[in-house]
């Protein structure tokens, strides 16, 4: 059988609605994928201030908005099915992670992400799957990393993978036992100083590489509490909105020397958490996806943290860096159809696997 998914992806960075299609066959036990079609949809000006502002309206509104950015997804998935050529019928789901708004795993036990399933399934006339993290939440996990499910299934050359997203998160396979946390904030740090000089991202780093390395500023980030704790542990979108991005603008830096310093900090921090969990390894590969692995300077310091290590850093097709959480979203979307496991139980540190999801039924027309 050959299952034809859409996977929808919302990051922190708040760029876009990343959106997939994707054919997963399974032959000999083995998943394997296509990649039909994908592209960021980006989100016009309401709704990106919606969003960013989410954290802060009334419950009220909080209600209205998730219910908005459900239609929202439903009538980008609709356009999405038009251009792909393929018919509402030939698609068997869409997984949609939702935007995540609050992420509380340790004090409160849960995890809110816009974007309601229903609405989603509604409009686009499709089965969704939505609601992916909070099983996991219910069962003492940290309901992150969710991505090393798939990257285990999809993605059998790599021992490492690395995202550089709003948040590095960073997974290791050793003999077939998983660690996976969230090392550092990333490019919701990155991407906000850049804000402050009117630039969306610092394209390919070259504002980081016209820098310079303020130690005391490197310093003080490497010397944070959350770098002392042993996974699993995660970290919610607040803490390089409302921590780290405003520690950094404590300094008063040129933006090309902030930029350059915090780099440094993200390669030396995912150098660290390596030697925390493993030592030295023997020769591995790395996978590098997210919008990071486009940041050159970045890039760079990361091969020269690693190197010593015996890793190998290793960036994909542009298509996989941009779609690999996108098509993972899509694979776990299946995972729940089929009420297999959708995390890894000693990634997350729940008491127990769970195939977690909110299924949304509304067709069995599918292939």
């Amino acid at each position: 059988m050959i299952y034809r998914v859409i996977g929808l992806m919302s990051g922190s960075s708040l760029d876009g609605l990343d959106m997939v299609l994707v054919e997963f066959n399974k032959i000999d036990d083995k998943w394997s994928f296509n990649l039909l079609s994908a592209c960021m949809e980006t989100f016009d000006s309401e709704i990106e201030n919606r969003l960013r502002q989410a954290h802060e309206i009334t419950a009220f509104e909080y209600c209205k908005l998730h219910r908005d950015f459900g239609f929202y997804c439903g009538k980008k998935v609709n356009e999405f099915v038009s251009a792909s050529g393929f018919s509402a019928n030939e698609i068997l789901l869409v997984a949609s992670h939702g935007h995540t708004v609050f992420h509380f795993p340790d004090d409160h036990r849960f995890t809110a992400q816009l974007g309601d399933g229903a609405a989603l399934a509604a409009t686009s006339g499709i089965n969704v799957v939505s609601d992916l993290r909070a099983l996991d939440l219910a069962y003492g996990g940290k309901g992150a990393p969710i991505v090393p499910l798939g990257e285990s299934e999809l993605f059998h050359a790599y021992h490492y993978f690395l995202n550089l997203g709003g948040i590095a998160n960073l997974s290791c396979r050793d003999q077939h036992r998983y660690v996976a946390f969230d090392v550092c904030a990333a490019n919701a740090v990155l991407n906000r100083l850049c804000n402050d000089v009117g630039m969306p991202f610092d394209e390919g780093g070259k504002l980081a590489t016209a820098g310079k390395c303020n130690v005391q500023l490197l310093q003080t980030l490497n010397a944070l509490e959350y770098y002392q704790r042993i996974p699993p542990k995660t970290l919610d979108n607040k803490a390089g909105r409302d921590e780290i991005y405003p520690l950094v603008k404590s300094f008063s830096l040129p933006v090309q020397e902030a930029l350059h310093t915090y780099c440094v900090h993200i390669a030396r921090q995912v150098a660290k958490a390596i030697m925390d969990r493993n030592g030295v390894a023997a020769p591995r590969k790395m996978l590098v996806t997210g919008g990071g692995a486009f940041n050159h300077f970045l890039i760079q310091q990361l091969q020269e943290a690693v190197f010593a290590l015996g890793i190998e850093v290793v960036i994909p097709s542009a298509d996989i860096v941009n779609y690999k959480e996108a098509i993972v979203m899509a694979y776990l979307g299946l995972m729940r159809y089929f009420h297999k496991p959708t995390v890894i139980q000693t990634v997350t540190g729940a008491a127990r696997a769970s195939s977690g999801g909110a299924l949304w039924y509304v067709n069995n027309h599918h292939q």
